[in-house]
């Protein structure tokens, strides 16, 4: 009897972990993310079970590699097979809407998800009239009529320092008083006590076509600036409007006062990216070999003006280096452009109150282009 009292002991947890194992299966069927080759941007939809998928102008989009995001033990595969499919590159050479359909772990629940892959062309003409969010801080689109890509800024960075009461305290907002309709505003703020224990006593208002590392904003600042985004033309120059007056005191990356007078950046570069995840960053975005043309405004030119004042800068080819056409048309060149209240506000030498308004900026391309 003791035998069989201690078999069946055995045996029941035996069951009741198998049971366990069982119900543990997951029953969800979602798409929950998607990152690939040329992929700038995602818009999912769970709701509708609708998926757009922003890329460059110029992909080759018979081998789109998407690398889905699944809840744990769900899988995906597409309602209907294309020539080169061959996962996880698909073939939406075709048809840019297809249908994927992706199964639960324990094969009870399905989800069916139309996905669409957009080619997106980088504008030309920059007028800062439309906002993303005013919550914490401005977002401001990129491109004022498809309202897609956005520009980026350090305002996530200076969220950290607990100094934005509301988001026109951030270093960089919209303002309304633009040379035409809205303008971009940027500003050289304090960081507070946290900026000071950071080592980053100052934040220059800035603005640049890209991205933010938020991961590296305290470790490695000048890395958190991602420049750039594929460019399929050849730029000539860039223009637009600007206004600026410089803050009363310099500092350096103590804050202790030094003399002089600061000054703006804006600069536009293009450069050679092989591969999609090839980024500028503030550390090399002036230096790296890769740029094959810059336009800076000259110190010189950076003067202070209450007026809304035109300014034109060309592009300078680097020393020896030539745009191949088949890389250009196939997306291997992006476009940075990066304006900055403080010229060395990176290395957090600047004067807080130094504000610079930009206008109707546009990059002019070559016409044969």
């Amino acid at each position: 009897m003791k035998k069989n009292y201690w078999l069946s002991g055995l045996i029941l947890p035996l069951c009741f972990i198998s049971c366990i194992q069982e119900e543990a299966l997951n029953v969800e069927a979602a798409i929950d993310g998607c990152k690939g080759s040329n992929i700038q941007l995602v818009s999912i939809n769970n709701e509708k079970k609708v998926i757009e998928i922003y890329v460059p102008s110029g992909t080759d989009l018979s081998q789109q590699e998407l690398i889905f995001e699944l809840p744990e033990g769900a899988t995906v595969s597409t309602e209907d097979k294309q020539p080169n499919d061959n996962p996880p590159s698909y073939d939406f050479s075709l048809q840019n809407n297809r249908k994927f359909i992706v199964t639960s772990e324990d094969k009870s629940t399905n989800a069916t998800y139309q996905i669409s892959i957009v080619t997106m062309e980088l504008p030309l003409l920059y007028s800062f009239e439309n906002l993303v969010s005013t919550d914490p801080y401005h977002i401001i689109y990129l491109n004022d009529q498809t309202k897609m890509l956005q520009w980026a800024s350090g305002n996530p960075g200076f969220k950290l320092t607990g100094m934005g009461n509301n988001a026109t305290d951030y270093p960089s907002v919209q303002a309304s008083d633009g040379k035409k309709g809205y303008c971009v505003k940027l500003t050289t703020r304090d960081t507070g006590s946290f900026g000071s224990l950071a080592g980053m006593p100052i934040a220059p208002g800035n603005l640049f076509i890209g991205s933010f590392d938020l991961s590296n904003a305290l470790s490695k600042p000048l890395e958190a600036t991602l420049f750039g985004y594929p460019f399929t033309k050849v730029p000539a120059k860039m223009t637009g409007y600007y206004k600026y007056k410089a803050g009363p005191q310099m500092t350096d990356a103590e804050k202790k006062p030094i003399s002089g007078t600061d000054k703006f950046d804006m600069y536009a570069v293009m450069y050679e990216a092989e591969e999609s995840d090839f980024f500028l960053n503030g550390e090399n975005s002036l230096t790296d070999k890769s740029i094959v043309k810059l336009a800076r405004i000259k110190t010189d030119d950076a003067k202070e003006t209450d007026e809304w004042t035109y300014f034109e800068i060309p592009f300078e080819t680097s020393d020896g280096k030539t745009i191949d056409s088949e890389k250009l048309k196939n997306g291997k060149y992006k476009l940075g452009i990066v304006l900055s209240s403080s010229l060395d506000g990176a290395y957090f030498k600047g004067a807080v109150g130094s504000t610079l308004y930009v206008d109707e900026l546009e990059i002019v391309c070559e016409t044969n282009n």
